[in-house]
């Protein structure tokens, strides 16, 4: 009689149960992409490993395997998760910003801290690693030329007092844009150092010297 018994059919997993499992998996992704920072940030990325990613998450490394079949493919995820940081990042602080604010000299301070986020470190260590890696690079060069196009309209959008001489407008955005992320590669890389605000104040000057007269 129990050979003849037959076994229970598994039931389907409900919408919950799937909902459930798609929230867990997604947050093992999460922490899974954020060790990868750690550890590229802490690290650098020649030494970050799959096995010291998952390590740093906490997990197996057949576990992280599950998610992510290749280190390629975190630092893709890696680097979609960063640029996209990035833009609600600055979006927020200018959000932030008071109506009768100085925005010229907010958005400045703005995209100071931004750039010396450990954020823009971990990227910074891949723009450089990058210079040798062509896969590295393929990954890396379409995220960063989506993230200025986004980046550009967004800074576009936000300060409608400046449309009026595009031209001005692209030389006080790449000006504001490269001076300060040169000063936080310069955090990063030597030890020696210079007066940041008064270089600040300085850039503000050179902006309002930009600005359009309406």
């Amino acid at each position: 009689m129990g050979r003849n018994m037959k076994k229970p059919k598994k039931q389907p997993a409900g919408p919950g149960e799937i909902g459930w499992q798609a929230r867990k998996s997604a947050a093992t992704r999460d922490q899974i992409i954020s060790a990868a920072i750690r550890c590229i940030v802490e690290s650098s990325y020649s030494k970050t490993t799959m096995m010291k990613i998952s390590e740093k998450a906490g997990l197996s490394r057949g576990a992280t395997l599950h998610h992510f079949p290749s280190k390629m493919d975190i630092i893709r995820a890696v680097v979609a998760y960063l640029h996209e940081k990035r833009i609600q990042a600055f979006r927020r602080s200018i959000k932030d910003i008071p109506a009768d604010a100085d925005m010229a000299h907010m958005a400045i301070q703005a995209y100071s801290d931004h750039v010396n986020h450990p954020i823009y470190v971990a990227l910074f260590e891949l723009s450089v690693a990058a210079r040798t890696d062509q896969e590295l690079r393929e990954i890396l060069h379409p995220a960063q030329i989506a993230f200025d196009r986004e980046w550009y309209q967004t800074a576009w959008d936000l300060f409608p007092e400046w449309q009026a001489d595009r031209e001005a407008f692209d030389l006080a955005l790449n000006l504001s844009q490269i001076t300060m992320e040169g000063m936080a590669i310069r955090n990063f890389t030597h030890a020696r150092k210079y007066d940041r605000e008064r270089l600040l104040e300085y850039l503000e000057e050179k902006i309002r010297e930009l600005k359009p007269s309406i």
